[in-house]
């Protein structure tokens, strides 16, 4: 494998405007591409926008979803692809042929669609339909994942991902700044955000404080150094319906450690290079081959019953999504 070149974004999408989202997507594609990067990745739902999903009824969520990869989307993805020479990778809500609905991510290349992958637990709307199944496929010669928002909580599928193949798994959210039972979460005050040039500071204390990027470090870098992978975060920044993101994008390498994130407030790239041999030297390749399945194998693979009904009755607002 050689070297690879990716960009991370955030953005204030804005919501059911397709139009207005993809073109800020090819707005960024293009300046990642000017900057040298080989892929651009976008947060959950980037082309349709997110929280306001929950409240649309079946026929509301199924005329705003499409078909991938025949759809008017997706198509526009493989477009900007082409056009800025870069692999992008972005979030909508998909209809099949007998209209089931998704939370699905896709990539795509300048010769059209390259991975597909449905959220394995989804909320925000009680209409969508849970995925079933993995997805790892190759990038320039490496071994790629994807994983939507609470699917990473879930360690077993970051896991299973990279049992599969993958070194780089990419985590698109839109989380953070939401209320949840763990101490110091809740809503950023959207005033905030309005008054952000005038008084930064107090915007940045809550977006890094435990309502966001605290949360986010107690967890999202031990995925990577655990499994051994590069993890690519997306994130939206600015108002996502009523709700405030915080952005926070990034990209961790194998060690854990934070290799790129965008600080700003504004709608942005943050790019890393990423190097083969840090898969081998990180703390994680080791231990995955120390593994003995032999003693838990019955034990993790033991049945048990789904909390997903719960999960959307009870969390659907909350920053676990």
């Amino acid at each position: 494998m050689n070297n690879l070149r990716i960009s991370t974004a955030q953005f204030e999408n804005r919501s059911g405007d397709k139009a207005y989202n993809l073109s800020v997507i090819d707005k960024l594609a293009a300046k990642a591409a000017g900057e040298g990067s080989d892929v651009i990745a976008f947060h959950e739902c980037s082309v349709t926008g997110y929280t306001f999903a929950r409240n649309l009824t079946r026929e509301q969520m199924t005329d705003i979803a499409e078909l991938v990869p025949e759809g008017e989307s997706t198509r526009k993805l493989i477009e900007i692809s082409g056009k800025n020479n870069i692999i992008v990778l972005a979030g909508l809500f998909e209809k099949d042929h007998y209209n089931k609905l998704f939370k699905t991510y896709v990539c795509t290349g300048r010769n059209g669609l390259m991975a597909k992958f449905r959220k394995i637990h989804p909320f925000i709307n009680p209409h969508l339909t849970a995925g079933s199944q993995y997805c790892v496929f190759d990038v320039k010669g490496w071994k790629c994942g994807i994983l939507i928002c609470y699917d990473n909580n879930i360690i077993e599928n970051v896991r299973a991902t990279k049992l599969l193949g993958a070194d780089i798994i990419f985590m698109p959210h839109v989380t953070m700044c939401t209320p949840s039972p763990r101490p110091g979460a809740g809503f950023v005050d959207p005033g905030l955000w309005k008054n952000r040039w005038k008084d930064p500071e107090s915007l940045r204390k809550e977006f890094d404080g435990p309502k966001g990027r605290e949360w986010l470090m107690k967890w999202l870098p031990s995925r990577a150094y655990d499994n051994a992978v590069y993890v690519v975060f997306s994130n939206p920044i600015g108002m996502d319906d009523d709700q405030l993101k915080n952005g926070c994008s990034m990209i961790i390498d194998p060690f854990g450690d934070i290799i790129a994130e965008c600080r700003t407030f504004d709608d942005d790239i943050t790019t890393a290079e990423i190097i083969p041999g840090k898969l081998t030297r990180a703390g994680g390749y080791r231990y995955i081959n120390a593994r003995k399945p032999e003693l838990y194998s019955d034990i993790i693979g033991k049945e048990h019953k789904s909390e997903q009904n719960v999960i959307w009755m009870t969390d659907r607002n909350t920053d676990n999504k």
